[in-house]
């Protein structure tokens, strides 16, 4: 290979790779099932080219939900969670990561019956909790947020209850605008505050995982 013809190897690896997590994505949150070889047709690529960038399932789907996180992430970057009163902040930024994540609840849910261990499922949500940080810390900067509780412990907090919400939404339990009503009401009790503005309607969904 000449010096020349190594960028264009490196970009065509790159597309292939993104074709491939994008027909990942797609297939295996509508059939769950989908075989590494549906995959690769989605793609447009061979088996042996999936499996040089995943060489195994449990790879490809941390893949596809390091996609979704990116993607979930990316929403609550635009749900402005710098303005306005944090507790209304907190809210939409839990609003617009539910939106985004609910989209590939089938996909999650195939994710999160992987068995991880506590260290891999805390990393997995930093990007989540660092967003979730910024704003909680500014309550508690300003007094909207009770600064007795840790802010690591309210983040945990705030995620654990976001999972249990989809949860009893997903199963029936209670309907989504029930579970998303009962995630806020939670939250603000727990965090010590009142919401100024009445949140936008509930998508059901995950919070981000």
């Amino acid at each position: 290979m000449t010096p020349s013809q190594a960028p264009n190897r490196r970009a065509d690896a790159r597309r292939s790779q993104a074709a491939i997590l994008d027909a990942a994505v797609h297939l295996l949150n509508t059939h769950p099932d989908a075989s590494v070889e549906a995959i690769a047709t989605a793609a447009g690529v061979t088996r042996q080219t999936v499996y040089a960038h995943f060489p195994s399932r449990q790879r490809l789907l941390a893949a596809a939900l390091d996609r979704v996180t990116e993607e979930t992430v990316t929403a609550m970057d635009t749900a402005d969670p710098a303005t306005g009163s944090a507790a209304d902040a907190l809210l939409r930024l839990l609003d617009a990561g539910t939106r985004t994540a609910g989209r590939y609840r089938v996909l999650l849910q195939q994710i999160n019956s992987i068995p991880v261990s506590p260290q891999a499922d805390h990393e997995r949500h930093v990007p989540v909790a660092d967003r979730l940080r910024r704003v909680i810390r500014r309550g508690q900067d300003s007094g909207e947020f009770d600064d007795q509780l840790p802010t690591d412990w309210l983040i945990a907090v705030t995620i654990a209850l976001g999972h249990a919400a989809s949860e009893e939404a997903d199963t029936g339990r209670m309907s989504a605008d029930e579970a998303t009503s009962a995630l806020h009401t939670s939250l603000l009790r727990v965090f010590g505050a009142t919401a100024t503005t009445p949140p936008p309607p509930a998508v059901r969904g995950p919070l981000a995982d």
